[in-house]
């Protein structure tokens, strides 16, 4: 298996979320350890990375991987649109 386009996708994925811009917001604080934000972050996305496999390989086994697939993209779709209907408010 090809580890690099998980770690491309996955990285691009998460440049300039609300995760990132949390994170960006925690380190400005200039009384807050930047190692610990450093850690607590990295261990969290660790964290919901797991369970997101976890529940994968679950739900791969219910339902099938193109089906899983294309529902996800109907759900980035769902959200890209819900961000852009919500923005003109």
């Amino acid at each position: 298996m090809a580890l690099w386009p998980i770690f491309v996708t996955v990285f691009l994925a998460e440049l300039g979320d609300k995760t990132q811009l949390a994170t960006l917001l925690f380190a400005a604080d200039k009384s807050t350890n930047k190692v610990g934000v450093f850690a607590a972050s990295a261990g969290a996305l660790v964290l919901s990375s797991l369970i997101a496999v976890l529940v994968g390989a679950q739900l791969s086994a219910y339902i099938p991987p193109r089906a899983l697939k294309l529902l996800a993209g109907i759900g980035v779709i769902g959200v890209g649109m819900w961000v852009l209907i919500d923005s003109r408010h």
